[in-house]
Order: structure tokens, then C-alpha cells, then sequence
């Protein structure tokens, strides 16, 4: 059974940062592309960020491009997300995930994701 952990959530002012962790368990962490998610209050959890199983490819929804960056240490496990210049409309709680299939690309769907953590909250004041 594969467990996601994420962590580093919290509430921060508008332009700052904050850097959250997805840690699974399992040896077979690196032959799964990874994905962030994020639901914020009243709409429909939506795509932030996935990386591949190697870490070599990376995609993002437009919203966050140029601010945040997803990244990987297979070694340890874990998936990042480092999220800069926050605005309030990232208010959400944030999700990890791991795509079915063995050794896939990234994706955007959430269709393609079979294992979820439990979230954590990202508050943004203004």
C-alpha cells in the first residue's frame, strides 16, 4: 500500500513563499510520475504541477509558471513543490499524488492518479 505524506502548509503573506513535501512510501517512489493538486474553498480541485518518474520532464498550469517549481529526490523518497511570490488565489489545500502506471509521463488528470495524500492547507493573506 503506497502512503503520501505532504507537509509544509501554513499561512503566509502575499509575495512570500513556503516549500511543501510529498513523502512516500515504498521503494518504487522513482518509477512514478508524481503530481501537486489544489483545492481551494467552493471549486473543483484543479492541476498545479507534475514531474516524471526521472525528474527529466515537468509541466505546470499557467497560473503558477514562472513561480513555482516542482522537483524530486528520488533518494529520499520525496516530491517538492516550491511555491514564490504567493498570491491570495492560491489559497487551497494542496494535494499529492502518484500517476498509475509504471514509468508513464506526466499528466494532467486527475483520472490519472491513483494514489492521493491527505493534503495540507496553504493559506495566502493579502
Amino acid at each position: 500500500q503506497v502512503q503520501l505524506v505532504e507537509s509544509g502548509g501554513g499561512l503566509v503573506q502575499a509575495g512570500g513563499s513556503l516549500r511543501l513535501s510529498c513523502a512516500a512510501s515504498g521503494r518504487t517512489f522513482s518509477s512514478y510520475s508524481m503530481g501537486w493538486f489544489r483545492q481551494a474553498p467552493g471549486k473543483e480541485r484543479e492541476f498545479v504541477a507534475a514531474i516524471s518518474w526521472s525528474g527529466g520532464s515537468t509541466e505546470y498550469v499557467d497560473s503558477v509558471k514562472g513561480r513555482f517549481t516542482i522537483s524530486r529526490d528520488n533518494a529520499k523518497y520525496t516530491m517538492y513543490l516550491q511555491m514564490n511570490s504567493l498570491k491570495p488565489e492560491d489559497t487551497a489545500v494542496y494535494y499529492c499524488a502518484r500517476r498509475r502506471g509504471y514509468m508513464l509521463g506526466t499528466a494532467r488528470s486527475e483520472n490519472e492518479y491513483g494514489y492521493w495524500g491527505q493534503g495540507t492547507q496553504v493559506t495566502v493573506s493579502s
